[in-house]
């Protein structure tokens, strides 16, 4: 689970690195890990299924041992091969590219996306799966993967952020937090935390804006691109973001840069471990974060929505993912696509995202079945209102614009908007994101 949670919070950082210029070279070798569910079946169809993600075998390997048990007639062998991020995305590229090589069935983690729906996509359509549960469903999680008309790629959870409040630090400031309802209450909350408590309230990371920038910009509805792939990093919206998170520590002085520069680093986690601060915003996939790396915290944190920018506005924001895909290279296209549904997209398939994995699943009537609410590690560090509180949201997460340059807005903020604005404060918030979008302009 650590490893897992691990990858997907730095889910940019392996993407920056293969914008910067990967070495196709790479595109070759075994995979690290290899399983195979159903060997001995005998008349089993092969299916083959390409991950970067080790934990994510543990939802397929459950899946097909109960595909197998409630279809004898059509056995499934499954050949699970886990690679490393970069290997298996550029594996993957170039099978497609050249018409061969490719696996039935593939992870492709959202920054890399975009790479996969250029020209004519080499995957099948999903829609006559993904159709039939979007009203069920948060459809914006199945958008990010869906070009003209088709879903080509399963969404692995919504990434659903929310605020992580240490209720032993607030109740000692003295604050409500079911009373903190739009970021100015949070501002005013954290004054009296500071005032009362040798915690500051909150933590701006300078490498990871996964945690604080994008989920922000997104519950206004703002994006770094519009629908047609313009770069709109530099809008008014985005600017007057970049400028409340500067302000939150250099003026309101309820917040600090986070230790470690991001919040799923060692430092940090000591660090909130002692107390250091009042809150965490993140996805609702950092759960696992807690549980593996602040274990004194357990009891203590309450997970409640994002405060929204004004009364009534968006309190949520679907960060990070994995879509699972069909390539148009399986032999077994129709059983491929019917075992991927089957897995990510059925009543137990999404029950199973949150039991196998501790995800918030892509349809949202599971959340209030019997079966997401039985006790298990999560409720017990948590308690018991973590789907109450997505229930709350789930019409509030806004669609991301995923273009094959979101990489570069990683890497220009993480390493030159964030260390300017936020660290030496050198540049304003506007200089600083008119420079970054001219540059990634320029790259288009």
């Amino acid at each position: 689970m650590k490893k897992f949670l691990l990858l997907v919070v730095l889910m940019f950082i392996p993407a920056i690195l293969a914008a910067c210029g990967g070495d196709s070279d790479e595109a070759s070798g075994e995979a690290e890990e290899t399983e195979i569910i159903g060997e001995d079946i005998e008349g089993a169809t092969e299916l083959t299924y390409w991950t970067f993600v080790g934990q994510h075998v543990d939802l397929f390997r459950d899946s097909a041992e109960r595909w197998n048990e409630e279809n004898p007639d059509r056995p499934i062998k499954l050949v699970a091969e886990t690679y490393p991020y970069d290997q298996m995305h550029n594996n993957l590229l170039l099978a497609l590219q050249s018409g061969k090589g490719a696996p039935d069935i593939s992870d492709i983690e959202l920054g890399r996306y975009a790479n996969y729906l250029q020209g004519e996509p080499q995957l099948e359509p999903m829609n006559e799966y993904v159709e039939p549960v979007l009203d069920e469903s948060v459809s914006s999680r199945f958008e990010l993967y869906a070009k003209d008309g088709n879903y080509y790629g399963i969404p692995t959870h919504v990434g659903a952020t929310v605020m992580y409040y240490n209720t032993e630090i607030m109740d000692q400031a003295g604050v409500d937090i079911d009373a903190i309802k739009t970021w100015d209450d949070y501002v005013e909350a954290g004054k009296q935390v500071v005032e009362n408590t040798d915690s500051v309230m909150w933590n701006v990371g300078t490498t990871d804006f996964l945690m604080d920038f994008w989920p922000m910009v997104s519950q206004r509805k703002s994006d770094f691109f519009d629908g047609n792939g313009d770069v709109t990093l530099d809008n008014e919206t985005n600017v007057e973001t970049l400028q409340f998170l500067h302000d939150v520590i250099y003026e309101e002085e309820i917040a600090e840069l986070t230790p470690g520069a991001m919040n799923q680093s060692e430092e940090f986690y000591g660090y909130m471990n002692d107390g250091g601060a009042a809150s965490i915003l993140a996805p609702i996939w950092y759960m696992g974060r807690f549980i593996d790396s602040m274990p004194d915290l357990e009891g203590k944190i309450a997970i409640r929505p994002m405060p929204a920018w004004e009364e009534g506005g968006n309190r949520s924001a679907g960060m990070g993912g994995t879509g699972t895909v069909v390539t148009n290279q399986s032999e077994a296209t129709d059983l491929a696509k019917e075992f991927l549904a089957y897995t990510k997209l059925s009543e137990e398939g999404n029950i199973n995202l949150w039991t196998v994995l501790g995800f918030d699943p892509p349809r949202w009537e599971v959340w209030e079945s019997e079966a997401v609410r039985e006790d298990n590690k999560y409720y017990q560090y948590f308690g018991e209102g973590i789907f109450d509180t997505l229930l709350d949201v789930k019409d509030e997460i806004h669609e991301l614009n995923i273009t094959e340059n979101t990489p570069d807005v990683a890497t220009e903020y993480n390493t030159n908007v964030a260390e300017n604005v936020l660290r030496q404060q050198a540049q304003s918030p506007e200089e600083a994101l008119k420079e970054a979008a001219d540059k990634i302009r320029d790259m288009q």
